[in-house]
């Protein structure tokens, strides 16, 4: 190989002119390269002895923090669905950068990086001369490792005052970063500098290190660069905003051929291939950087996951350092969402309500059991133009996580009271006469032990004047009935339904504590609300809400975990019982009964008494959603939605099932096919009473065998002396009284018949005589008033 162009030689017309200079510079480097003590006055018109004593004050070695890397959210699947940072870098070994993309970076920044130590005395004397002459800085001479150790400063600057010591154009700086640099040479390779100098190198356009700028750049890692692509990285590192190829294209060409030009001239490649290459265009591929959640394709639940963190003590001390390690410490946050539900939430959401509607619609989703948030949805996307309707207030989080003051929730309050009934034993039979109104004394309200006593007159009514009758827990809450719920509230007390909220996961102060708090007069958020339902889902079992499972360093190690928060908060029995009632939300007669389900569904409606703010909750075992629309004027406040156009809707007179149901019924739509179909439980038998039963058919089976079904549902069973006609076999049920396919409460009697084998036969329309009584006849010939003809089939 010969001898390559050696552009460090000093032109002849100003070698006279430097020669004192470059003595005096001799003198220096001798004594710098010596042992760094440099006691002399008056050099090159700085002062020795101040920079002699800054020397002796500096650590004997630069401590090289972790660079700042950009954190990656990702979903429950691996997917990405964010990026943050505050320098957009991912570090990468040496090993992961193409071998050309070294080559090329040695070539036109230090070709001698690896025959000579800290320093490059030729090229640093070149310099100090030509920068001398020039009465300033011309002209750089510094090393690989010298550029290093000036990036590692300015990356690790807290202050203004180390930034602008880092930055600054004097040859004391020069001589701290020679010290430095010779700390570096001693303990760490040559491999190790040239890696971390590219990891911490600004290319420009807002990347930082070979990996981000060839993935930002070309659409491509640090290890597939091309010859083309790496010349021109290589030449950023210099002027990263002057050589930008995105504003300054034509000098990013210019700068990427001297780079190729170079790379010839030192015989690293051949001169054709460099002359080929630089014939070519860039092929500019860029990947934009997308940092923060307004770029997420789930922003607010990516602003939910920064907030729920933000508030861990764990990450830092204060707010500022838990932000500062989630934007530059390369972690990888492991979240719960499901990107095809927060598709499906999105597409509802968006279909029902507009962004520059007077009203905010959302939705949220929380898996039983486990407490993982699926999906955070809402209407106003992220943004600061309010004309389009943008906002980063997130309605659909409680206040600490997104700022928003909350809706009023309506009847989705109902549940507590209900569970509250239950647990004290209250049967599911009670029954209360519902008028359309009642006054009821708040005194006969029983408060928390040692709170005092509730006073003055509560006046309540149902929605639309209904005088509904006589109802019990199943039916006057199936149609939401306001005076049924007073009444059954008067008694349960107020306290067990407010502590059981809190413990769901509902936020209710202690001020909001009032009887009328069953109608929901306590503002609230979905997510809290698809929480607190999510516990009934898992029979009692509440779960915080969580949206983070575990942070992963640059390194993949554990930070830290976030398992599941869970607590029995209701005994299985009374959450089962709950879910069984909740279930009447959606057939006939409930007030969801409209709303399609493809699987057992339980779950309630909410209305504000003016249409503030609408709900619909429903759930599986696998799955709690909580879907509402609440009227907000341009300025932020709650208005009615009755009047309102909404999503393209006008609304008269809102409603949870007809408002805010097809929001609901949209989502639930989507997601089923992914949903197991599971059956809710039904509670051990005796442990609740009033519990209102199905009765299966056991027509043909054995009286044993019969017997053991009726009982294990939860019935108390007798068998009827004697025999009935029936076609069944002569031994076997005949039929049940209570029969098959009605209803009974637990612990109801079940009578059994049993068939004679012989079927019945209606007497003739005009009987010459009384039919006499078969031999084998029992108490009854005729069959009970809920079956049809005995021996159909229908037992």
């Amino acid at each position: 190989m010969s001898e390559p162009l050696d552009e460090d030689r000093v032109p002849p017309n100003q070698v006279l002119a430097h020669l004192g200079v470059m003595a005096m510079v001799s003198a220096v480097l001798g004594l710098v390269v010596a042992g760094l003590a440099i006691p002399f006055a008056g050099v090159l018109g700085f002062a020795a002895r101040d920079v002699a004593d800054s020397m002796r004050d500096l650590p004997a070695a630069l401590e090289t923090k972790p660079l700042p890397q950009r954190t990656r959210i990702l979903a429950k699947d691996g997917s990405p669905i964010a990026t943050l940072y505050d320098e957009n870098r991912v570090s990468v070994p040496l090993t992961s950068v193409a071998e050309v993309m070294r080559q090329a970076v040695i070539s036109i920044e230090d070709y001698r990086f690896y025959q000579h130590g800290a320093l490059d005395l030729k090229g640093t004397m070149r310099a100090l001369v030509t920068n001398a002459g020039a009465g300033g800085v011309v002209q750089g001479g510094s090393s690989i490792t010298q550029q290093m150790v000036k990036l590692t400063l300015l990356s690790q600057a807290k202050t203004k005052e180390d930034q602008l010591a880092a930055k600054e154009q004097t040859f004391a700086r020069k001589i701290r970063e020679l010290r430095y640099a010779i700390a570096f040479e001693e303990n760490y390779s040559k491999d190790w500098i040239l890696e971390r100098y590219l990891n911490i190198a600004y290319f420009g356009d807002g990347v930082y290190g070979i990996q981000a700028a060839a993935r930002h750049f070309f659409s491509t890692d640090a290890k597939r660069l091309t010859l083309g692509q790496a010349a021109t990285l290589a030449g950023l590192v210099k002027n990263p905003v002057g050589y930008d190829p995105t504003n300054n294209p034509g000098k990013a060409l210019s700068r990427r051929n001297t780079v190729l030009e170079r790379m010839a001239e030192l015989r690293v490649i051949p001169v054709a291939t460099a002359e080929a290459e630089a014939a070519k265009p860039i092929g500019l591929k860029i990947t934009p950087n997308r940092n923060g959640c307004m770029f997420s394709r789930a922003p607010f639940f990516c602003d939910y996951v920064m907030a729920y963190l933000l508030e861990d003590p764990a990450l830092g001390a204060t707010k500022e350092a838990r932000k500062s390690l989630l934007e530059s410490g390369g972690l990888t946050i492991q979240t719960t969402i499901d990107v095809r539900f927060q598709q499906a939430a999105d597409d509802a959401v968006s279909r029902y309500v507009y962004p520059t509607d007077n009203a905010i619609g959302g939705l949220a989703m929380v898996e039983p059991g486990t407490g993982e948030v699926r999906a955070i949805s809402q209407s106003r996307p992220m943004g600061l133009n309010e004309r389009r309707g943008e906002s980063f207030i997130n309605y659909v989080v409680p206040k600490k996580y997104g700022g928003s003051g909350g809706f009023l929730p309506g009847s989705t309050f109902k549940p507590f009271v209900l569970a509250a009934a239950i647990r004290q034993g209250i049967p599911l039979t009670t029954t209360f006469n519902a008028p359309a109104d009642l006054s009821l004394a708040q005194g006969n309200f029983a408060n928390c032990p040692g709170a005092g006593n509730f006073v003055g007159t509560w006046d309540v009514g149902n929605a639309g004047n209904q005088n509904a009758g006589a109802r019990n827990l199943y039916t006057g809450t199936a149609g939401s009935i306001n005076t049924f719920y007073a009444q059954l509230e008067m008694k349960t007390g107020v306290c067990e339904p407010w502590q059981l909220a809190n413990k769901m996961g509902v936020t209710v102060p202690v001020k909001e504590r009032q009887p009328a708090m069953v109608l929901g007069t306590s503002v609230t958020s979905p997510l809290e609300v698809a929480e607190a339902y999510a516990t009934f889902g898992a029979r009692g079992i509440h779960c915080a809400s969580r949206p983070v499972t575990a942070l992963l360093d640059a390194n993949k190690n554990v930070v830290k975990e976030y398992p599941k928060d869970c607590t029995q908060v209701l005994p299985s029995a009374v959450a089962d019982a709950v879910n069984d009632v909740l279930q009447g939300a959606f057939r006939s007669g409930g007030t969801a009964s409209g709303i399609p389900i493809s699987q057992p569904t339980a779950g309630k409606t909410g209305t504000e008494t003016k249409s503030w703010a609408t709900w619909l909750t429903g759930y599986t075992p696998n799955l709690a959603m909580s879907a509402f629309i609440g009227g907000v004027n341009d300025e932020g406040h709650p208005i009615s939605l009755n009047g309102q156009s909404v999503g393209g809707r006008y609304i008269g007179n809102g409603s949870g099932a007809g408002t805010t149901g097809p929001i609901w019924s949209a989502a639930m739509s989507a997601i089923a096919q992914w949903l197991p179909d599971t059956n809710f439980q039904i509670p051990p038998p005796g442990e609740i009473k009033g519990f209102i039963l199905t009765v299966p058919s056991t027509g043909g089976m054995g009286v044993k065998r019969a017997t053991d079904l009726l009982e294990s549902k939860g019935f108390n069973v007798t068998v009827s002396s004697g025999e009935v006609d029936s076609s069944y076999p002569q031994g076997t049920v005949a039929y049940t009284s209570p029969g098959g396919g009605g209803s009974a409460s637990s612990g109801d009697l079940i009578t059994i018949y049993v068939s004679d084998g012989t079927p019945y036969v209606p007497p003739p329309k005009k009987p010459t005589k009384k039919p006499t009584k078969k031999p084998t006849g029992t108490a009854t010939t005729t069959p009970a008033p809920t079956e049809t003809k005995p021996g159909n089939g229908n037992g």
